[in-house]
């Protein structure tokens, strides 16, 4: 499981989204993600999906790739899935037992919910798929710039978050090079309760914690060398500029949100 948490990671392609500017790419992402909660009926999230399904296509990502993305999210969605079914009352009443009720609204929720989940998801996982980190960065400073007026350093601000993005996929690594570890000298990680579980985390989250730390000395100490001393007189190797294809891409997102609320006008909603 913890090999599939595949976040921050960057897959390197050629495609109309890994062309399009970062800057444009977070602005376009975000206004998706409000679409995806402005959704009110099925049709109007069918569309949704068939966009997300349409995005990666274009993205050129390996569909196994995004569904490992979508893999350790299974158990938290069908959580929210069940929450729904058993405590959303309305319509035909199918099943009932105390006081949980199996209704047809409860299903149609827990439906509506796990697939907007899963949208989002996806539609977040796009974004770092598609941009470097580096990428990232400057598309994060760039686009909180107005902040600096509240004397607010944006630039440290975008490198730590590109940095704690950056080094999720390396954790993850690590954390799995150490459960290996352990496993090799006998110590049972997949057995027994809840609590014996927990119990024999600890020897997994101490060395991770002093792997961690000493990372971070190491990364601080190269930035060091190197002269690194924030975004103030930084000059950039690439300039961001925006081109046809970004304008296109607002369009069609635009166009988008027009038929999802159109589509939410004409057809009942669910929630």
């Amino acid at each position: 499981m913890i090999s599939d948490i595949s976040i921050g990671q960057y897959f390197t392609g050629n495609s109309f989204l890994h062309k399009m500017d970062a800057r444009m790419k977070f602005i376009l992402v975000f206004a998706l993600l409000v679409f995806v909660f402005l959704c009110k009926s099925f049709f109007s999230l069918a569309l949704m999906v068939v966009f997300t399904v349409f995005a990666v296509i274009l993205s050129k990502v390996p569909f196994k790739m995004v569904l490992k993305s979508i893999k350790p999210l299974v158990i938290i969605i069908l959580f929210t899935a069940l929450l729904n079914i058993f405590y959303t009352t309305g319509g035909t009443t199918y099943f009932e037992w105390h006081s949980l009720k199996l209704t047809e609204k409860g299903i149609n929720t827990a439906i509506f919910m796990a697939v907007r989940i899963l949208v989002l998801v996806v539609i977040s996982s796009l974004l770092t798929y598609t941009t470097t980190p580096t990428m990232l960065t400057d598309a994060i400073e760039r686009l909180l710039s107005p902040l600096s007026v509240f004397h607010i350093k944006v630039h440290t601000l975008a490198m730590m978050m590109t940095l704690a993005l950056r080094f999720i996929p390396t954790l993850v690594e690590e954390i799995e090079r150490i459960m290996n570890a352990q496993k090799a000298r006998g110590a049972e990680l997949e057995t027994g309760g809840l609590i014996a579980r927990s119990k024999a985390l600890v020897p997994i989250f101490v060395p991770l914690m002093v792997s961690s730390f000493r990372r971070a000395y190491e990364l601080a100490f190269a930035m060091t060398c190197r002269c690194y001393t924030g975004g103030e007189g930084r000059t950039r190797m690439k300039q961001m500029k925006l081109k046809p294809r970004d304008f296109i891409a607002a369009v069609f997102v635009a166009a988008l949100l027009a038929g999802v609320l159109v589509l939410n006008h004409f057809f009942e909603a669910v929630i």
